[in-house]
């Protein structure tokens, strides 16, 4: 069983590697990888989606050796079982629309797409830090690559550059809980593994629980990180169905979830998560109720919608996890339906204006018809998806808690605000004569069968995925675990009567609902960021860089002196030392030289040196007597 976890994380790693590493330059070659790529790409999501529901049914666990007592772990159990299947069926999905999409550099993108999605799962099945570490890391990266997919635009490379950069600041946190882990390791207590992090001593269970929420509020834009998300929509459509449905998004809410223990353990963890996650939803939700832009809508409902998964994973009760894991799925097919048609539409008609798209229900029906059933399923409508799964979420923030419940009951009713005003739009009457098409790119004034495939299944999870909240069928999901929390017929009423009424209205007056400057501008939370952290780190990188400047002149100029002492050793030593050496060594040879001239080999020369000797010696004798 461990080969098939194993393959389930390699195969579109490995596939996604290959197509990345095709030959560049127009050659034979790379034509016929461009042409082969979105068959390769579709069957191996397929391959991906048959593996992970073969997981999800026997629910394996592998193991291979990586550091000393903490080996790099994959399980499926109960919460991963469902997450992996959600991922593969949506990549599958949106690897399908990009098929007629996406017409240049289709290997870079699929393989990118290939590789960010096998980055997903093992987040998605990782039991210990290191696992996720890497994972996260190498989801961040691709992440920046596909938003910045087009890298000749320098708005996307920017984009992708903010994304990258934000959710980096949050990825510091996992470092931290890494740290406080690794700090209590060695005395034999917990450990790496991610379900022993509530066991941690005190004070390094709370590092570890601040660490796990800057990092899971990060990747799921929640406050004060949310602004990622409106740049990340420069990216090609596709990416934002997968980054903001099933993907990385996702897997920030699914993070604090996997970690309900820990934040539990924590105690104000479970708190803190829980209001930043109302917040998000409430705040956000009138952020997308300002936007006149569909992607801009849809990305502010993203962050709002995975407000109700924090505020899930913050909540004490039993059946919390369930309730927010059950909401957490549901939105995967909406919101991928959602940015699916946006992107139709954009194709179409060159434009993502909501104003501009006045009428595109009508003109395209067959997006038109998907698009409705997501968005009333966003609203809250009954009996479609996320109504179900929001009364659970809801009913579990009322368990512990009045006024989660009153905010929470807030942002629900934002939801069926935006998603009505979308639905407006998109199904008035079409003008006569239509403006603001082509203003983003040439539309093709069609959508092809290709790019409808996906949009059926997904309507299909959209309006039936609220059955996970059933106890009978949660039992089948994750046997075992707590029942998704089910809410009273008296919140029920309420909820349903906001909903309708609300959703009503938006139809009858999109253009009447409030847009107050601060929503439209994302709560000017770039802005907050640029002059309250940008800045100052931009001013003191540029003092450590005058003080490395500094350093470095001091450096050289050392190195500079050094020389030119060298210089004037060399010199004394050639004239002084050198030059005296020289003459002693000069002196000896010519001392040699005289002493070699008696050395004649003449016999009777020798008998004439002698006598000389001799006389001499017998002359000092005489002197000194």
């Amino acid at each position: 069983m461990s080969a098939l976890l194993w393959a389930l994380v390699l195969l579109p790693a490995l596939a996604g590697v290959g197509l990345l590493a095709a030959p560049l330059g127009p050659s034979p070659v790379r034509r016929a990888v461009e042409r082969a790529t979105p068959t390769v790409g579709i069957s191996v999501a397929t391959g991906v989606l048959a593996l992970s529901a073969a997981a999800a049914s026997v629910r394996p666990t592998t193991s291979a050796p990586f550091l000393a007592g903490d080996p790099f772990t994959l399980a499926v159990d109960g919460l991963s079982a469902v997450v992996v299947v959600t991922v593969a069926a949506v990549s599958l999905l949106v690897l399908v629309f990009s098929a007629g999409a996406i017409r240049h550099h289709r290997a870079r993108f699929v393989g990118l797409m290939l590789v960010f999605v096998a980055a997903v799962l093992v987040t998605a099945t990782t039991t210990t830090l290191l696992g996720l570490l890497m994972a996260w890391e190498v989801m961040g990266a691709t992440s920046y690559a596909l938003i910045a997919f087009d890298w000749r635009r320098d708005t996307a490379v920017a984009s992708g550059t903010t994304a990258f950069v934000v959710t980096r600041a949050g990825d510091v946190g996992l470092y931290l809980a890494a740290g406080a882990a690794l700090a209590v390791a060695s005395g034999g207590t917990p450990g790496l593994s991610l379900d022993r992090l509530a066991l941690l001593p005190s004070p390094w269970l709370h590092i570890a629980a601040a660490g796990m929420l800057a990092a899971a509020f990060g990747k799921a834009a929640q406050l004060p990180f949310s602004f990622w998300l409106s740049r990340a929509m420069d990216g090609p459509s596709p990416v934002s169905a997968l980054l903001h449905s099933a993907a990385m998004v996702a897997m920030g809410g699914y993070l604090l979830l996997r970690l309900h223990p820990l934040l539990l353990a924590a105690g104000w963890a479970a708190t803190t998560a829980a209001w930043v996650g109302a917040l998000t939803a409430l705040l956000l939700g009138a952020v997308a109720i300002a936007q006149d832009d569909l992607k801009q809508l849809l990305a502010a409902s993203t962050s709002a919608q995975l407000g109700f998964v924090v505020l899930a994973a913050g909540t004490t009760g039993p059946g919390a996890v369930g309730a927010g894991l059950a909401h957490l799925v549901g939105h995967a097919s909406t919101k991928a339906l959602l940015f699916l048609a946006a992107g139709a539409w954009l194709a179409a008609l060159g434009t993502k204006s909501l104003p501009a798209l006045r009428g595109a229900g009508r003109a395209y029906p067959w997006v038109g018809v998907p698009f409705t059933v997501a968005a009333l399923a966003l609203a809250g409508v009954p009996p479609l998806t996320l109504w179900a799964t929001k009364e659970s979420v809801l009913a579990a923030a009322r368990e512990q808690s009045g006024a989660l419940y009153a905010v929470g009951l807030a942002a629900a009713v934002a939801s069926s605000a935006y998603a009505g005003k979308a639905l407006a739009l998109i199904w008035r009457r079409l003008p006569d004569h239509p403006t603001g098409y082509d203003t983003e790119e040439a539309g093709t004034r069609q959508v092809g069968w290709i790019e409808r495939i996906p949009l059926l299944p997904l309507a299909v999870g959209a309006a039936g995925l609220g059955v996970l909240v059933v106890p009978a069928v949660w039992a089948k999901v994750d046997p075992g675990a707590p029942t998704p929390t089910s809410a009273s017929a008296g919140e029920v009423a309420v909820s349903v009567v906001l909903a309708v009424v609300v959703t009503g209205v938006a139809l009858r007056w999109p253009q009447r609902l409030p847009a107050p400057r601060w929503a439209g501008s994302w709560l000017r939370l770039e802005q907050v960021a640029h002059a309250g952290v940008l800045r100052p780190t931009l001013r003191l990188a540029a003092l450590l860089a005058r003080g490395d400047a500094a350093l470095e002149a001091a450096v050289t100029g050392t190195g500079h002196a050094g020389r030119r002492l060298a210089d004037h050793a060399a010199a004394i030593d050639a004239v002084g030392v050198g030059g005296a050496l020289r003459g002693v060594v000069a002196a000896a040879r010519r001392g040699a030289g005289l002493a070699l001239r008696p050395q004649t080999g003449q016999l009777h020369q020798y008998y004439a040196q002698a006598s000389v000797g001799l006389a001499v010696a017998v002359l000092i004798v005489w002197l000194a007597r």
